[in-house]
C-alpha cells in the first residue's frame, strides 16, 4: 500500500506501509508549523476538524498537553452512535514532536503514534508513524475505515487552517 490522495486546497495526504505492524501518514498543509501545532493540540480547535466521517461531532475533547498527561476524544454520529478514544502523551516537544499512546477501548490494542511537524517555506509536513501491537490489529484498523476517516479529518484540518487564526 502506497496511497496518496490528490492535493486539495492546501492539503496533500499520503499513507504508506513501512512494516507489517506500522504505517506512516504524511500530510502537507499550507500553514506555519506553530499554527498546525496549535490546531493539533488545542481542544477548541481539535474538536472542529478531527471528526471522521461526515455528520459526526466531537462533544468530548480533553487534552492535558505534557509528558504523562492524558487526552480523550468522544464522538457522536448522526445515527446516535458514539465512539471514544484516549491515550497518554509520552513526549511533548512544541512545536516539533509528539509521541502518544492511543486506545479505542476494549478489544482494540494500544498504538504508539510518533508525530513530527516540519516547516519549509510556510508549508508544514506532519509525519505520523503509527505502530500497532500486531499486523492483524493494523489490518483491522484499515478494514474499519481508519484511512478514510483520517483523510476526511485532515482535509477538514486544511480548511480549518485556511480560516483566519482564532
Amino acid at each position: 500500500m502506497a496511497k496518496s490522495s490528490a492535493p486539495t486546497k492546501g492539503a496533500e495526504v499520503t499513507l504508506k506501509d513501512v512494516a507489517d505492524r506500522e504505517f506512516v501518514l504524511t500530510c502537507v498543509l499550507d500553514a506555519s508549523r506553530e499554527r498546525v501545532w496549535e490546531a493539533w493540540t488545542r481542544p477548541e480547535q481539535v474538536s472542529r476538524w478531527l471528526l471522521g466521517p461526515e455528520g459526526w461531532t466531537m462533544p468530548v475533547c480533553e487534552i492535558d498537553l505534557r509528558p504523562g498527561g492524558s487526552w480523550r476524544y468522544g464522538w457522536s454520529g448522526p445515527d446516535g452512535a458514539t465512539m471514544e478514544m484516549r491515550g497518554k502523551f509520552q513526549v511533548v516537544e512544541a512545536p516539533e514532536r509528539l509521541i502518544t499512546t492511543e486506545s479505542w477501548g476494549k478489544g482494540w490494542p494500544e498504538t504508539v503514534n510518533t508525530l513530527l511537524f516540519t516547516e519549509d517555506q510556510g508549508r508544514t509536513t506532519i509525519t505520523c508513524r503509527i505502530l500497532y501491537a500486531s499486523s492483524k490489529a493494523r489490518e483491522e484498523a484499515l478494514a474499519r475505515g481508519m484511512e478514510q476517516s483520517l483523510a476526511a479529518s485532515l482535509q477538514r484540518l486544511a480548511s480549518h487552517l485556511q480560516a483566519p487564526a482564532p
